[in-house]
C-alpha cells in the first residue's frame, strides 16, 4: 500500500527531478485529483468533461459520500478512466493531506507529469480543446488559471446554465453576501509532478523546487453553488467537518456560513449569496453575462455518448 512521504523523501525526489523540472513535455501523462463527497449531481459529467479535455487518468477520494457518488465512482473505475480509488473515512476535513497522497499516487505510482487537483464542481476548459496543448511545450512548473463562477439556474440542469458572474468591487450596493458568488475568485494552480513538495488549502497554490510560474490559458468554469438545497448541505457538512480540525485556518467562507447556520439564519443568506434581491440590476450593469461556452460542450458530448 502507498505510503505518505516524508518531508525529508518529497524533498528528494524533487532534488532527482531537478534536471527535467522546466523541460517541455511532449504529450505529457495528465491525471486529475478529486476529492468528493456526495456529488451525484455533477460528478459523472465531470469525468466525461475533463477526459474529453485530456485527461488521462482520475486518483479520486471518496469521504463518506451517501448517494450515489460510490456508484459513479465505480463505473468509471471499471471503465479504466479511474485509476484509484481512496475510501477516506476521517471527518475532520484534512483536504491538504488527502489531496497530497492522491498527487504522490499519481506521480509514484503512474508516472503521471501533469497534475490538476479539482473539485468536483469545477470544469477546467482549454479553449484549444486539449488542457495538453498548455503543456506541452511550458517550460514552467507551475500553470496559474483563472475561475469563472457560473450562475445557479435552479430551473434546469446544471449542463444548461449559460450564465457567467463577473467580480463586484462593491458588494454592498447590492445586498451581497461577504462570500457572495460575485466575489473575486483566486485562481488554481496545475502543477507538474517534477519538483513537487506541497500543495496547499484549496488548492491555489503550490511549493515546488524551484518554482517557474506561468499564467494559463485555461479558464476553470465554477459551479460553486447549485441551488438552495445543495448549498445549505455543503455548507452545514463543511463547517461541521472545520470544527474538528484542530488547524483552524482555510475555509473561512464555510465558518462564515456554518455560524449562521447555528443561528438559524443561513436559508435567508442564500439569497444574498446568489444576489437575487438584485438580479436584473446585476445583469443590466454586466456583472451577469451569457457565454455558451460550456452548454455548447455538452451538447457535442451527448451526440457522441
Amino acid at each position: 500500500m502507498y505510503r505518505q512521504s516524508s518531508i525529508s523523501n518529497k524533498l528528494l525526489f524533487a532534488l532527482c527531478n531537478l534536471p527535467k523540472s522546466f523541460k517541455p513535455t511532449p504529450n505529457p501523462k495528465l491525471f486529475m485529483t478529486l476529492l468528493v463527497k456526495n456529488e451525484a449531481d455533477i460528478l459523472e459529467q465531470n469525468i466525461i468533461f475533463h477526459k474529453h479535455m485530456g485527461v488521462d487518468g482520475f486518483i479520486i477520494t471518496d469521504n463518506n459520500s451517501s448517494d450515489s457518488t460510490p456508484d459513479i465512482i465505480e463505473k468509471y473505475r471499471t471503465l479504466g478512466w479511474i485509476k484509484e480509488v481512496i475510501t477516506e473515512r476521517g471527518d475532520d476535513y484534512k483536504q491538504k493531506v488527502w489531496v497530497d497522497r492522491m498527487i504522490w499516487l499519481a506521480k509514484i505510482k503512474f508516472g503521471a507529469d501533469w497534475i490538476i487537483n479539482a473539485d468536483a464542481d469545477e470544469l477546467w476548459y482549454a479553449p484549444s480543446g486539449s488542457l495538453k496543448d498548455e503543456l506541452t511545450d511550458t517550460n514552467a512548473n507551475v500553470l496559474i488559471c483563472d475561475i469563472a463562477n457560473v450562475y445557479p439556474e435552479e430551473d434546469k440542469p446544471f449542463t444548461e446554465w449559460d450564465k457567467i458572474i463577473h467580480p463586484v468591487d462593491n458588494p454592498s450596493i447590492y445586498d451581497l453576501s461577504p462570500y457572495s458568488v460575485f466575489n473575486k475568485q483566486r485562481g488554481k494552480v496545475i502543477h507538474r509532478t517534477d519538483g513537487y513538495l506541497q500543495i496547499s488549502m484549496g488548492n491555489h497554490k503550490v511549493k515546488m523546487i524551484p518554482q517557474n510560474i506561468e499564467k494559463s490559458k485555461i479558464l476553470i468554469y465554477h459551479y460553486s453553488v447549485k441551488g438552495k438545497s445543495q448549498f445549505m448541505s455543503k455548507m452545514i457538512n463543511g463547517g461541521e467537518q472545520l470544527e474538528k480540525n484542530p488547524k483552524k485556518h482555510g475555509g473561512r467562507h464555510w465558518r462564515y456560513f456554518y455560524d449562521l447556520y447555528k443561528k438559524g439564519v443561513l436559508e435567508k443568506e442564500y439569497n444574498r449569496v446568489i444576489g437575487k434581491k438584485h438580479f436584473q440590476t446585476l445583469q443590466e450593469n454586466g456583472f451577469i453575462t451569457t457565454d455558451k461556452t460550456i452548454t455548447s460542450l455538452f451538447n457535442i458530448l451527448k451526440k457522441g455518448l
